[in-house]
């Protein structure tokens, strides 16, 4: 039995897998002191167990230990890597890259062999694009939403809102209007220019992951939806790993 795990900034998302088959998946906030209680009668049976991590270095250290506490068999950490079966990173130095882009690249990579955009909407919104060969040709990295929101109720004292609705995009007539919808224009903006990014650079697939994509395909972004292209593309490179 593998479990698969993908330890985002706020979110522990896992895959417990059986032979290739997934037998259960789900996700649990970071700072849980038992992030796999939902599954803990499985974790005997684990024989290894793969780690896609872009948390600080204590955190992921606490993270390690629990886990070797857990389960019986070996805990591997995967990273950026320079190239893995024709997915080259643009990267002088791929350790710097999070390991979630590079796994999450990994996914659509072997999923569609062709020149794909991959969005994933999470504590960040990053966006990478990889050629037709393969070739990765860079990226970018913003802010998400509740980072956003959260900047402006920390950083700007005099701005008071409450959260609402953010898939609309019009003008508003009062503060949390501005704020909320202020943010879906900011969204709306990044979507267009993904769009006319995919149309130049003669792009075949545009794959959106993360807690907030339901959010970007309400306001108008078109591609496949893969919750779980993180934990695909480690997958992968797991099995690659140990044949």
């Amino acid at each position: 039995m593998r479990l698969l795990v993908d330890a985002g900034n706020t979110r522990f998302k896992w895959r417990l897998e059986q032979e290739g088959i997934v037998i259960d998946e789900g996700w649990s906030a970071l700072g849980t002191n038992a992030p796999l209680a939902s599954i803990e009668g499985y974790l005997g049976a684990v024989s290894r167990v793969g780690v896609s991590a872009v948390i600080h270095e204590d955190i992921r250290l606490r993270l390690s230990s629990y886990l070797e506490q857990k389960v019986s068999g070996p805990v591997h950490f995967y990273w950026a890597e320079a190239q893995r079966f024709g997915l080259r990173n643009s990267y002088m130095d791929p350790r710097t890259m999070g390991a979630d882009r590079w796994h999450g690249m990994y996914g659509a990579w072997k999923r569609y062999k062709c020149g794909c955009a991959v969005i994933d909407a999470g504590s960040a919104i990053t966006v990478d694009y990889v050629n037709n060969s393969g070739q990765h040709l860079g990226g970018y990295i913003l802010p998400g939403l509740k980072m956003m929101l959260k900047s402006l109720k920390n950083d700007a004292a005099r701005i008071a809102f409450e959260e609402g609705e953010v898939s609309k995009a019009e003008p508003g007539i009062n503060t949390a209007e501005c704020v909320n919808q202020g943010l879906s224009w900011l969204s709306r903006a990044m979507i267009e220019r993904v769009s006319k990014d995919v149309s130049e650079l003669n792009l075949s697939q545009t794959l959106v992951t993360g807690g907030d994509a339901g959010r970007l395909f309400a306001l108008g972004m078109k591609g496949a939806h893969h919750p779980s292209l993180v934990l695909d593309g480690l997958g992968y490179i797991d099995s690659e790993a140990f044949g």
